[in-house]
């Protein structure tokens, strides 16, 4: 039964409680880490996405440069084969002369 008198708390409960306080300080400063942490990731989220899309405009750009590049060959030389060690160009037919 409760009574009006002081009661003095053991040295093991008053350890059980600094522990508690110690333990939750502890959380709290395993939460500010994680936001600091998850903002980092989130900056470098976002350099990522601009470095992917400037890839993917950059292959982009350069796929159709070389189709209008390969288009240009075509209409110069024709079809054929190119070797690119040696730079020779082999039409793949010849003209009729009929």
């Amino acid at each position: 039964m409760p009574t009006n008198e002081e009661i003095k708390f053991t040295e093991e409960e008053l350890e059980s409680i600094k522990s508690f306080q110690q333990r939750y300080l502890d959380i709290q400063m395993k939460f500010g880490q994680s936001e600091i942490f998850r903002a980092r990731l989130e900056n470098q989220m976002t350099e990522l996405e601009g470095l992917f899309d400037s890839s993917r405009e950059d292959l982009a750009n350069t796929q159709k440069e070389e189709r209008e590049f390969i288009d240009g060959i075509n209409k110069k030389y024709g079809d054929g084969v190119l070797d690119p060690q040696t730079g020779v160009f082999t039409p793949s037919s010849t003209p009729d002369n009929n």
